[in-house]
C-alpha cells in the first residue's frame, strides 16, 4: 500500500517553511529509492494556516513542521519502507 504525503503550498505555509520542506521531502524520497512506494503531492491550502507549515502523511496532520522536525517525522512515519 502506497504512503500518501501531502504538503500544504498555500501562501502562509509556503512562506513559513514549506518552500524548503518541499525540496527536503523530494530529496528524502529520492535518495531512499521510495519513488514507487510514496505518492507525494501539494495542495493549495490545508485550512490550518495558523499552525503552518503543514504536512499530512496518510491523513495524519503535522503542524509547525520546521526543517529540523521534518526529517524526524519522515523517518518515523516511513520507517516501514526502508
Amino acid at each position: 500500500m502506497k504512503t500518501n504525503i501531502t504538503i500544504c503550498l498555500g501562501s502562509s505555509c509556503f512562506s513559513r517553511g514549506n518552500n524548503k520542506n518541499l525540496e527536503i521531502v523530494k530529496e528524502f524520497i529520492s535518495t531512499r529509492g521510495l519513488d514507487t512506494e510514496i505518492t507525494f503531492k501539494g495542495q493549495l491550502c490545508s485550512e490550518n494556516c495558523f499552525q503552518g507549515p503543514i504536512l499530512i502523511i496518510n491523513g495524519k496532520t503535522f503542524s509547525e513542521v520546521s526543517k529540523s522536525k521534518l526529517i524526524d517525522i519522515l523517518e518515523k512515519e516511513l520507517n516501514n519502507h526502508e
